[in-house]
């Protein structure tokens, strides 16, 4: 009786309060979660408003203007893990490496490998070896069905030989095989040989990402002549519509200054002095390997670490009269006080 007394005079209470305007208890909430604005846009089809909130423990999309249930069911495709933090969402996710053009099948195939062991590392019996060798043989073969897939056997490796010849990094060489890719999907090697259009990419990458490396460099790692790179490199650019910047002969600066072994100091008193002659119109016309070696010539004599005309030649790849004329046309433009 007396909790029956005690229920009846907390039900009283609670309408009392119902009637008096109080905030009855608040239920616990679900979460909900507003539409972003990268996801695809939904419209109530009742009121026609766009206020429409997630539900994601029913897993339901509803009007938050009528009420009105637009879509119920829905899947979610997020993890069923919870992170909250970058290093959580590392070490929980399972997926896979991530995807490498310069791979033939960019990493995304399985192999079997070549131990010939079982899961407790003991040797198979030689009955079973032969068994694996015709699968693997089959599934190498398998693996390639395509004329397309047969090129970039080829090709990849040749494009990654020359790029640790350049010395270029991981990213210009991913992007390099995605030119080349493109180049395989429009028929733009159809006629051409495989080492020109690699070399062709690889140039044409370099020189997008402002880490350029001359025709002659590449012509002669590559033993494909300096003529036959830039005739395709030209075909290339123009049917795949590329807009390649004209080179900066301050990018060059850093090579040849590494290359001679001058400070940090010769190698700013170089930019300055390419910054003042493309002020003046002083580049235009001009090859950007000459301009840039005169920079780093006239530079080192500047700072005190004076090297020969020969030394900075055989580091930029051009003729030391080239340098002498680009020292002289910088010097009396700029105005420049130093006798060499």
């Amino acid at each position: 009786m007396a909790k029956t007394a005690k229920s009846m005079k907390s039900s009283k209470e609670g309408e009392e309060e119902e009637a008096l305007g109080a905030p009855p208890s608040k239920a616990p909430e679900r979460p909900v979660q507003r539409q972003g604005l990268g996801s695809e846009t939904k419209r109530c089809p009742s009121c026609g408003s766009l206020d429409i909130i997630f539900d994601n423990e029913k897993g339901e999309y509803v009007c938050n203007s009528c009420g009105l249930i637009i879509e119920e069911n829905v899947t979610d495709i997020g993890p069923e893990w919870r992170a909250f933090d970058s290093d959580q969402r590392n070490a929980r996710a399972r997926t896979g490496a991530p995807i490498k053009y310069m791979k033939p099948n960019k990493g995304l195939v399985t192999e079997i490998d070549m131990y010939n062991k079982d899961i407790r590392g003991t040797k198979l019996p030689s009955k079973r070896q032969a068994q694996l060798y015709r699968m693997r043989k089959w599934h190498k073969r398998a693996s390639i069905a395509s004329s397309s897939e047969r090129n970039y056997l080829v090709a990849l490796p040749e494009l990654n030989r020359v790029a640790s010849y350049l010395g270029l990094p991981d990213n210009i060489r991913e992007q390099a095989a995605l030119l080349y890719r493109h180049c395989v999907k429009n028929n733009l090697i159809r006629g051409r040989p495989i080492e020109t259009v690699v070399n062709a990419a690889l140039y044409a990458t370099c020189r997008s990402a402002g880490m350029p490396r001359t025709l002659d460099e590449i012509s002669q790692i590559s033993n494909v002549s300096k003529k036959e790179i830039g005739r395709t490199y030209r075909i290339i650019a123009h049917e795949l519509n590329l807009k390649i910047p004209l080179t900066d002969p301050s990018s060059y600066v850093p090579r040849y200054v590494a290359a001679l072994k001058l400070s940090g100091e010769a190698q700013e008193r170089a930019l300055q002095l390419l910054k003042q002659a493309m002020k003046k119109g002083l580049i235009s016309g001009r090859s950007p390997t000459g301009v840039s070696a005169a920079a780093v010539y006239i530079a080192g004599a500047l700072v005190g670490e004076r090297r020969t005309q020969k030394e900075v030649a055989d580091v930029a790849g051009v003729t030391e009269v080239t340098i002498r004329n680009r020292y002289r046309e910088l010097k009396q433009e700029l105005n420049i006080d130093v006798n060499l």
